[in-house]
């Protein structure tokens, strides 16, 4: 088929008007980083905390709903021995929110921190505190990567374009409207997205569902007609994997800085738990299309297509499902409609990955280890150069479109196991340390990694109960896990947190270890008030901030108050 002249032209003015979009958010708060309490760097990472309630809970869905997502819904549906009862990301991910408005958004937002890694620093100090950027940057990074690869194979199905170039053009304009306008470029720019994820989604449905070639799903949901049923089974043998995948996805869905910046951008810590709950709902009400859509590839006997025989599946094209039905049983005005939802979807996710990553980056490495010094109009450049950076990094790492989706599955699993306990510690433990948490983080690193990769063909160096050969993979069998250890080896990060911070603070404090081999300052009252003066005062954008800040009592907003957070963003 050659190049649908029509498609090519919509998807350009699409791109157009998203970045009209970014350019006019970006004019129209251009004066907030010159008045307020917040220093510009810290504008473009999170605004002046005033980001409303509608805008809010746009910004925070659309950042979930990526193309990842609608097109990983739509292939778990479809893909054999799946099915809905293996779709786990819209119900995991909507729980995770939930999760993360009751626990964590209103303490992090009462505490007034910048970024997700403000308490490891301000606890542990810049050298400790900095390796929780590793699983966090890596997890944006392939994700944005996964996101942009669903879009490159959304537009190759559908318009039979190159791949990378779709690509290339996707990243430079999500790129460009974040460098011009930050988050509040990202945040309108999710709201005409998540319009066009709704419209073009639901639009597909009806006419793919009518087409002469597709069964009725409620019919193939448990019958065999094509091939298996839609609906799936949990088989006895891996529900402690079904059990270990929805405890990843709930609790490791919670430590990303792309979550935490809108929770930390909105105007009340109030705000910032009812947009976790909203953000709930609405990712909820987007995978429905998407696994209607996975149903409906099932359902359809593609001998009567223009796609003919082999179907998907035998042509190992599964993860393309979704583009698949929009291009050969919807008619092409709506494909185009489709395909620029798969586009928004991918675009709201890959603006807040980037600019997670960079805002981590800059705040946390460089001026938190690297330059303390560094001036605010220094930190803005840095920023830039960041973004750009890690936008050319993403963008390239789709060239390894073959593992981009194990490398992201193997960083969400780390993001789970170092990242999370070593959150709730920070945030809910006291008296854990430097000690206790360098040991928790390659204690549970050595175990996750050891328990091997089935999408990157990485065998398992520790064979739990279980262990056993598969021989589903094409490039033939590897052993596989069936005990949960992602979620063992998480909770065996955090004791072994507890266990080593305490037994080292009692060591130290019966004199068995002195203080001259307190090389990590972990007892060190003076380095440890020089390390909370010093973030605290980052955190309030003043030099008597810690004056300011709020007490212990993270259930309180903060008496200090700005008008910025009193007068949100008029939506």
């Amino acid at each position: 088929m050659s190049v649908e002249v029509g498609g090519v032209v919509a998807i350009i003015l699409f791109y157009l008007a998203i970045l009209a979009v970014g350019i006019w958010a970006a004019w129209k708060n251009k004066d907030k980083a010159k008045h307020g309490e917040l220093l510009q760097n810290e504008v473009i990472m999170i605004g002046q905390r005033d980001i409303g309630l509608t805008l809010g809970i746009f910004t925070m869905a659309a950042t979930w709903v990526g193309g990842a997502y609608i097109n990983g819904t739509a292939e778990a549906v479809y893909v054999v021995g799946q099915g809905f009862a293996w779709t786990q990301a819209p119900i995991g991910y909507a729980l995770s929110l939930v999760m993360g408005g009751l626990f964590f958004a209103k303490t992090m937002r009462s505490r007034r921190y910048v970024t997700m890694l403000d308490p490891f620093l301000e606890t542990y100090g810049g050298g400790i505190g900095s390796l929780m950027f590793f699983p966090a940057v890596l997890g944006e990074l392939f994700w944005t990567a996964a996101v942009l690869s669903a879009l490159g194979s959304s537009l190759s199905v559908i318009f039979k374009i190159n791949v990378h170039l779709a690509i290339i053009i996707s990243t430079v304009i999500a790129v460009c409207y974040t460098l011009i306008g930050g988050l509040y470029s990202v945040a309108y720019t999710d709201m005409a997205q998540l319009l066009c994820i709704f419209v073009g989604l639901y639009l597909s449905v009806p006419f793919a569902s009518l087409h002469p070639a597709v069964s009725s799903i409620a019919i193939t949901a448990t019958q065999y007609v094509y091939r298996e049923p839609w609906m799936g089974r949990i088989e006895p043998e891996r529900a402690w994997i079904w059990i270990d995948n929805y405890l990843l996805m709930i609790l490791g869905g919670i430590p990303w800085q792309a979550y935490f910046q809108r929770v930390l951008s909105a105007s009340t810590a109030l705000q910032a738990q009812i947009l976790s709950f909203v953000g709930a709902l609405c990712t909820l009400v987007l995978a429905v299309p998407s696994v209607v859509i996975g149903a409906i590839g099932v359902s359809t006997d593609w001998n009567r297509t223009e796609y003919g025989l082999p179907d998907p599946t035998h042509r190992n094209e599964t993860q393309m499902i979704l583009p698949i039905i929009l291009r050969y049983l919807c008619p092409n005005y709506i494909a185009f409609f489709g395909l620029g939802a798969v586009s928004a979807a991918v675009m709201s996710s890959a603006d807040s990955s980037i600019l997670s990553a960079s805002s981590m980056f800059t705040r946390n490495i460089y001026h938190g280890v690297i330059r303390h010094e560094a001036t605010d109009k220094e930190l803005v450049w840095i920023m830039r150069a960041a973004i750009l950076v890690f936008g050319t990094i993403a963008a390239a790492m789709t060239w390894l479109s073959t593992s981009i989706y194990g490398l992201w599955y193997l960083s969400s699993d780390l993001v789970f196991v170092l990242l999370f306990p070593q959150l709730v510690s920070v945030l809910y433990v006291k008296g854990t340390n430097a000690y206790g948490c360098i040991t928790g983080y390659f204690f549970g690193l050595l175990l996750r990694v050891g328990g091997g990769e089935p999408y990157l063909q990485l065998k398992p160096l520790i064979c739990y109960a279980g262990c056993h050969l598969d021989f589903r993979f094409p490039s033939g069998p590897i052993y596989t896990q069936r005990f949960p250890f992602k979620t063992v080896s998480m909770l065996a990060s955090f004791v072994m947190n507890l266990l080593v911070s305490f037994l080292t603070k009692y060591l130290y404090n019966i004199g068995i270890f002195p203080p001259k081999l307190d090389f990590l300052h972990g007892f060190d009252p003076q380095f440890k008030k020089e390390k909370t003066n010093k973030i605290a005062s980052e955190i309030s954008g003043s030099t008597d901030a810690v004056e300011q800040m709020p007490s212990d009592k993270e259930d309180e907003e903060p008496q200090n108050t700005t008008s910025q957070d009193k007068e949100p963003v008029n939506d």
